[in-house]
């Protein structure tokens, strides 16, 4: 295992005020947690503390430190994927970003509109390191968003990857369709990122957005 997935870098800041003060939170009080109780409180903090809102998209390096994002008062699955990385390395749990290019993906009624397909690029997942191995955690969608759209909210016991968030549409029950997985990364790969959605969304191109600005994908 790298050692760069216990690692702080720019994006996971753990050392910051603004996430020593959520570690704090998540925890409270208790130091004697294991690594396995605290991730799962962690990420159900992380899920329902922050709703999800997947329109602000910034192209700016500086955004994607978890101190910066951690001011917001709501954030995408990115975002939050961050978060989660940064409180479970300040608490010397290993931790990784992964990317995905998933289907049927709830809450992005706008984006499917103005791109013309239901693909979001890129989605992200967490990867924690927990007895002995990986385990997938998806801490996008906030128990109250989830309850507004009638779906279950994802679950995670620390022991079975949490991945495949349903949802109802026209009275089936369908799930989150993880159609590539791009592979797990210790920091944040903003090109890499951008240039993903580029690939699939043109009006990005069309539109000549390049790095260095904050998208609201709701207005394309």
């Amino acid at each position: 295992m790298k050692p760069t997935y216990l690692e702080e870098n720019s994006n996971f800041d753990f050392s910051s005020a603004a996430i020593q003060d959520l570690i704090e939170k998540i925890s409270d009080g208790n130091d004697s947690d294991s690594p396995l109780a605290f991730a799962l409180k962690a990420y159900y903090y992380i899920r329902d503390a922050w709703p999800y809102n997947p329109y602000r998209f910034s192209l700016i390096e500086d955004d994607w430190k978890a101190s910066e994002i951690s001011t917001h008062q709501s954030g995408h699955c990115l975002d939050k994927a961050i978060l989660l990385i940064s409180v479970l390395r300040g608490k010397n749990i290993p931790a990784r970003l992964g990317l995905a290019k998933v289907k049927n993906h709830i809450a992005v009624e706008d984006i499917v509109e103005k791109f013309g397909n239901d693909v979001l690029v890129p989605h992200g997942y967490v990867e924690i390191f927990l007895n002995g191995k990986w385990v997938k955690a998806t801490p996008a969608f906030n128990k109250t968003l989830c309850e507004k759209l009638k779906v279950e909210p994802l679950d995670f016991d620390g022991v079975n990857d949490s991945l495949f968030q349903p949802y109802m549409a026209s009275n089936d029950i369908k799930f989150m369709e993880y159609i590539e997985d791009y592979g797990t990364f210790d920091h944040v790969p903003l090109a890499y990122m951008f240039q993903l959605m580029k690939d699939t969304y043109p009006a990005l191109e069309e539109r000549q957005i390049e790095l260095g600005v904050v998208l609201n994908l709701s207005k394309l």
